[in-house]
């Protein structure tokens, strides 16, 4: 995506409180880089915030000298908060300044972050701040977190991370006051010579988001009695796409660029921000509004036409033909009909009575696969028994055994062992 911004702001966010990165070396590492940085051929301004006691915060945009934004930062220094990080509510700041002035003029904005403490504050104060994050890169907003410190991890290391990387920067890590002069320096580089891609989801807009642009963009104001009635865009004095002299010629509040309705209409559908009523200034970029309905009934006027172009060619039927090939159908009503009922014919099974060596019978199954009727008589089973009927078994003799050899007496009871002539108990 191609963009025509020449001018940037870079916006430092010093959320700073212990005394790792003391007052001196801060400020002669920004002097250096605002140095640095106007060596280039780019229109650049820079922003301070700092936060007071008491979420009081300090800010100052758009500064042009060098001398003024150290002065900022020295002044503010003795009074800055240092028992609480306000990473979250600095950024609202940033966004809400940034966001403002896209109103008017859009440039590239470089927030550069240099923290020392993470933020404790809930979760749900970064959501809605990843919420704005979004929208950010939409107005070439960029930011960079140096969080300077000699620890090796962070509880908020995943928060830096994606509030850098869904704005296109990058979380640095300081352990000492050298290596923070050589990290703010390699941020002097402009983001457009990395030739940033951005893709068609990114640019892409929500439509609950339309409230939020709806509320940044202006309306066209009407011509003064100095200003020349002619159109920017067709060049005229009547508007040549309604003809009508009752289409008055409005303004952008920034630069006096004119517009028809009907020019600034057909303007808009065709460069549209992601809602076909708001479009920025084809002269200073300012976000500007127009009607949606208005819009709307233009962009269907327009479609008509273009669906009028197009001739519409209708084939003869040939009756006859048509008769041939399908002949007369006549309309049923489909809940009259109901399905033919198909008789089953009766069916026979072989059963195996008393398992599998019982006697085989076959049986007549009807149409629920139920038992019908036997094939074969019955079969007539005996007469069961009762227990009680039965003679109990015939007593038999008693069994000894020779205590000294073990030779079964069994036959008969002798006195002594007829083996080893032991007496018998």
């Amino acid at each position: 995506m191609l963009t025509t911004i020449n001018s940037e702001e870079f916006i430092f966010y010093i959320d700073l409180t212990t005394n790792f990165l003391k007052k001196k070396p801060l400020l002669k590492a920004i002097g250096a880089f605002i140095k640095e940085k106007n060596k280039f051929n780019v229109l650049s301004s820079y922003g301070i915030v700092f936060f007071q006691k008491d979420d009081n915060p300090i800010t100052a945009y758009d500064l042009k000298e060098t001398e003024t934004v150290l002065n900022t930062i020295n002044d503010a220094w003795d009074t800055r908060d240092v028992e609480h990080s306000y990473l979250e509510n600095g950024l609202y700041e940033i966004l809400a300044y940034i966001f403002r002035r896209s109103q008017k003029a859009r440039k590239d904005y470089r927030v550069i972050i240099i923290s020392d403490t993470p933020s404790t504050l809930s979760e749900e104060y970064h959501l809605a701040l990843y919420d704005l994050l979004i929208k950010a890169k939409r107005f070439s907003a960029f930011i960079d977190i140096i969080r300077v410190g000699d620890k090796k991890f962070y509880d908020d290391d995943v928060k830096l991370k994606v509030i850098s990387s869904e704005t296109h920067g990058g979380t640095f890590y300081c352990t000492n006051e050298k290596l923070f002069h050589n990290i703010l320096g390699s941020l002097v580089q402009s983001k457009k010579e990395f030739k940033i891609i951005h893709t068609d989801e990114e640019d892409q807009i929500l439509a609950e988001d339309q409230i939020f642009y709806e509320k940044l963009a202006v309306d066209l104001i009407t011509l003064s009695p100095d200003d020349e009635e002619i159109c920017t865009i067709c060049e005229q004095e009547v508007c040549p796409i309604c003809e009508a002299h009752s289409d008055e010629i409005h303004k952008c509040f920034n630069c006096n660029t004119k517009f028809h309705s009907c020019c600034a209409a057909k303007y808009s559908l065709a460069k549209n921000i992601g809602f076909i009523h708001l479009f920025r200034c084809p002269q200073c970029e300012t976000l500007l509004k127009l009607d949606e309905e208005y819009v709307n009934m233009i962009y269907e006027e327009e479609l008509e036409e273009k669906l009028g172009e197009v001739p519409i060619i209708e084939q003869p039927v040939d009756e006859e033909l048509e008769q041939e090939l399908y002949g007369e159908v006549e309309e049923i009503e489909l809940k009259t009909l109901k399905p033919p009922s198909i008789p089953r014919p009766e069916m026979t099974k072989k059963v195996r009575v008393g398992g599998f060596f019982g006697r085989e019978i076959e049986v007549k199954v009807n149409n629920n696969n139920k038992i019908k009727e036997s094939v074969t008589p019955s079969v007539e089973l005996e007469e069961q028994i009762s227990i009680t009927k039965l003679n109990p078994p015939k007593k038999r003799g008693t069994v000894k055994l020779c205590k000294i050899c073990g030779a079964t007496l069994q036959l008969y009871n002798p006195k002594n062992c007829p083996i080893c002539g032991a007496k018998i108990d």
